[in-house]
């Protein structure tokens, strides 16, 4: 392989003029790039927006032109708020739809070397029938599958309950190590490659928790959560709520909206253009290999591809109160003292969870046809167990952050879609499991020191079945030489370019 320069204009017009045809319509929402100098333009088939960052203007950006209809006009962030409303509009169109802190997201992406030569967004009806489609995807800017829910609860949080409040994935590390730190001074500044800010309404007293623990649930749909606690088939999520403040308009993910680029915005509070990890695969442009991240070949060492300097929750954490962290089932474990993937990486593979049948809290209807839905719940219970483990069996001080990472939502609303049985299975399944985490807190003696989040990595939305199709076939009757990483990330410079998926 050879460093991968960018592309010319004419090779990015060329592409332009086929991916923005009325024929692609149905499946390309918009598509990103930087126009160089500083400038950044997106397109859709109905108009296109060129802005820059601009530190003197109040969000950072200024528009410098606009042709027939901008793209991302809408930057709403309460935008099909509530279940009733998602379903009202399943499948919107980009009229209908919302793209929350687009100007940034599309900035920072293109901040990173490696970043794409145009990034494309798909519509929200999109169904990735041609590389194995799931009834429930994500990826978009669209806020629908950027929202990920939010609950912070325990010490030194208020107790607001269900509440309108909203922020972003970049702004979670920064609040909740408020609650370890003290506000006299920038604890969140510990977090070196930070893009966030500390949500304050969610912080009644700063430095109040000794012991902080995160629960992510993958790929969790917000108001399907939201929903389903309000009926009380997630008692465990609303007794966090009840003891603590849920964000109503939830988190909302970093672009691309994937699984390994925003566990680690979760952790390090940098957006994925600039903590490094940039996508679930992308290309190397200095040596023009194709890096995958989001793989069960790769997690244990994807973090080499984290920017020099990113220090992440674990590193803070114990700056802030001197003691051990641990990471359990989670890729982005940099500076976790216990880490699963830590044990993998030294030959020590951690015992997996028995057989379906001996498990508990897994849904015998799902768990037995269902590949993805019996190896999450295996996973996930070992996940359960490590912590017991962690918390009881190894004695000591409970560590200053404990990380659970959590799989089987991502795989029950990929698979059944966010609306399914199967989806609310696997959070009743995944309630159960956090239930069995608070139990052991509570022994431990030490819960009144405890504060807690739960947060997913990004939404998950209906896709249509009927809606099917593949820029990259268009790409190519066009003679268009093009490399297509993680779906979305299109690498157009003809140096020795096949496609290749992430």
């Amino acid at each position: 392989m050879s460093p991968l320069a960018p592309a010319t204009a004419d090779q990015r017009d060329r592409a332009l003029e086929v991916l923005l045809g009325r024929d692609l319509e149905p499946i390309v929402d918009m598509v990103g790039w930087s126009a160089g100098g500083g400038a950044y333009e997106v397109a859709s088939a109905d108009g296109a927006v060129r802005f820059r960052r601009d530190t003197g203007e109040e969000a950072g950006f200024r528009v410098e032109s606009v042709t027939g209809d901008s793209p991302v006009a809408v930057q709403e962030p309460t935008r099909f708020v509530g279940l009733g409303a998602e379903r009202a509009s399943p499948h919107p169109t980009r009229d209908q739809n919302s793209y929350p802190n687009a100007f940034e997201q599309f900035a920072q992406l293109f901040d990173h070397p490696s970043a794409p030569d145009l990034c494309v967004i798909h519509s929200a009806s999109h169904h990735w029938a041609e590389q194995g489609g799931h009834l429930g995807e994500h990826g978009s800017l669209g806020i629908v599958q950027a929202r990920a829910p939010f609950v912070v609860a325990g010490a030194g949080v208020p107790r607001l309950g269900m509440a309108d409040l909203g922020c972003r994935l970049v702004d979670v590390a920064p609040t909740v190590l408020r609650l370890l730190g003290d506000d006299r001074r920038d604890d969140a500044g510990l977090l070196s490659h930070r893009d966030g800010t500390v949500v304050g309404a969610l912080v009644e007293e700063p430095g109040r928790a000794r012991h902080l623990i995160g629960l992510l649930w993958d790929g969790t749909n917000a108001n399907v959560l939201y929903d389903l606690v309000e009926r009380g088939e997630a008692p465990n999520v609303a007794r966090l709520v009840a003891e603590g403040t849920a964000c109503r308009y939830g988190a909302l993910a970093s672009l691309p909206t994937v699984t390994l680029a925003n566990h680690t915005t979760i952790l390090t509070g940098g957006h994925p253009g600039h903590h490094g990890i940039l996508h679930n695969a992308w290309v190397d442009r200095r040596t023009g290999a194709q890096v995958v991240t989001n793989s069960p070949s790769t997690w244990a060492t994807s973090m080499q591809w984290l920017n020099p300097g990113v220090t992440t929750m674990h590193d803070a954490a114990r700056q802030l109160r001197k003691g051990t962290t641990a990471s359990i089932n989670e890729p982005c474990d940099a500076g976790a003292d216990y880490s699963t993937f830590g044990l993998i990486r030294h030959g020590e593979l951690p015992p997996l969870a028995p057989a379906p049948d001996a498990l508990p809290d897994a849904t015998e209807r799902f768990v037995r046809p269902s590949k993805d839905y019996r190896w999450s719940s295996r996973v996930d219970h070992t996940a359960v167990e490590q912590f017991r483990h962690i918390w009881v069996d190894a004695g000591g001080s409970p560590p200053v952050f404990t990380w659970v990472n959590f799989t089987l939502t991502d795989a029950a609303f990929h698979e059944g879609g966010p609306y399914s049985e199967m989806a609310a299975s696997a959070v009743a399944d995944t309630d159960a499991r956090l239930g069995r985490i608070l139990e052991v807190v509570e022994r431990s003696g030490v819960w009144d020191d405890c504060a807690f989040f739960l947060v997913a990595d990004h939404g998950m939305e209906e896709s249509d079945p009927a809606v099917r199709g593949d820029w990259d076939v268009a790409l190519a009757e066009a003679g268009v030489p093009v490399r297509d990483e993680g779906y979305g990330f299109l690498y157009l410079a003809d140096q020795g370019l096949s496609k290749a998926g992430g």
